[in-house]
């Protein structure tokens, strides 16, 4: 049977390269640093890349080809490159392709440490960034320029869950012959794949939903072709390239990705169900939510919401805070997507650097709550978020 041809789940599972003279049923793990060479010229060849093989964990190792495997059949990208972490995929993502003079046009609601690098680190390059309201998508065209070569986003986004339409971003990428890049972190590919709306890069933090336990940090961006291969070249040579250990753990933890993601997703839509009707509580976001504003958007381009609900709690920053000082049963974490369930802050700890303005300009209010909704039983995460609401 041709793997082409194999479902999603089944990818995750049964994608596995190579077994060695044991027949090993589990991959095992290829700890080593580098590899050794039968003779002169099979050295020789490998380095001049004649020869698809390894020659040193920092370019690439069989546990990181097992799990950029499994991450390109799930996204239907053709190749990637694994990362130590979410934000080293990001910047070495954008450092790869970018030159100074170039211009990014990206929306304003991004992780806080991607808004770092645009505005405190890229200017120092000569590499600016304009940001687009995805509440106004019409806005996009007008910020493109002669210097503009990506387009950048996040959907959902982090914190506040808005959906961006990736068909539209698609369109307009390819109409300006511009590169789109999307951060599938909250989605992974398991609910959404950005490679079928026009997207030629899609970048992951596997440190959340993808490791799903709060193990391991990683990263991976897969995509077209040709544009990985600028990314792998950048990458061997400043080195944040993925452990092999890390490696082996995450593509372990893709194959309960699917199962994992539906209880995520069903607890999810429950406790914003519970939310939205809570007196304390001024409005909630979820992405399947019939209230959320771009909820026919989201169901288009996601197989299900996601486990992230924002939710606006009554008395602004003070009652955030005490909120979280009540929670007993839920974690007080700035990860997400982990088994457990995490409650944060964003306007006093993640987004606690930025201006007031600044914040409101990517719908983080006072009182806005993240809840990264993980696999507990449903209703003791619904007994403790009502307990510390009360």
């Amino acid at each position: 049977m041709e793997n082409d041809n194999f479902g999603f789940e089944t990818q995750a599972i049964r994608n596995q390269l190579e077994r060695t003279q044991y027949l090993e049923h589990s991959v095992p793990l290829y700890l080593t640093s580098s590899f050794v060479f039968e003779d002169a010229e099979d050295m020789r060849a490998s380095f001049a890349e004649e020869k698809d093989r390894n020659i040193y964990s920092r370019y690439s190792n069989p546990n990181n080809n097992e799990f950029i495997s499994k991450v390109c059949a799930m996204e239907g990208a053709a190749a990637g490159f694994a990362f130590a972490s979410g934000m080293a995929a990001v910047y070495s993502t954008l450092a790869a392709i970018l030159n100074s003079g170039d211009h990014i046009v990206s929306s304003s609601s991004v992780f806080g440490a991607t808004h770092s690098l645009f505005i405190n680190y890229f200017p120092k390059w000569n590499i600016q960034t304009s940001y687009f309201d995805i509440n106004q998508p019409e806005t996009i065209e007008g910020l493109i320029t002669p210097d503009t070569k990506i387009i950048f986003a996040e959907s959902p986004t982090n914190p506040a869950v808005d959906i961006i339409d990736l068909e539209l971003l698609g369109n307009i990428a390819k109409k300006h012959n511009l590169i789109l890049i999307i951060d599938n972190c909250f989605a992974t590919p398991y609910l959404q794949q950005p490679v079928k709306w026009g997207a030629h890069l899609v970048v992951h933090s596997a440190t959340k939903l993808m490791d799903g336990q709060g193990r391991v940090l990683g990263g991976i961006t897969v995509g077209d072709t040709d544009l990985i291969q600028k990314i792998y070249l950048f990458s061997r040579l400043t080195g944040p390239s993925l452990s092999p250990f890390n490696a082996w753990v995450l593509s372990k933890s893709l194959e309960t990705l699917a199962i994992r993601l539906d209880r995520h997703c069903e607890n999810a839509l429950k406790v914003a169900e519970f939310l939205e009707n809570h007196p304390q509580v001024n409005k909630v976001k979820y992405p399947f939510l019939k209230s959320h504003p771009q909820y026919e958007i989201a169901k288009k381009q996601m197989k299900l919401g996601g486990n992230i609900v924002a939710f606006e709690i009554k008395g602004g920053l003070e009652a955030g805070r005490a909120f979280l000082d009540k929670i007993k049963l839920c974690s007080l974490s700035p990860n997400l997507g982990d088994t457990r369930t995490i409650v944060t802050h964003p306007a006093s700890t993640t987004h606690s650097k930025l201006s007031v303005e600044e914040r409101l300009a990517v719908s983080i209010t006072d009182g806005l709550v993240r809840v990264s909704v993980g696999l507990e039983t449903v209703t003791d995460v619904i007994a403790d978020l009502e307990q510390a609401l009360s």
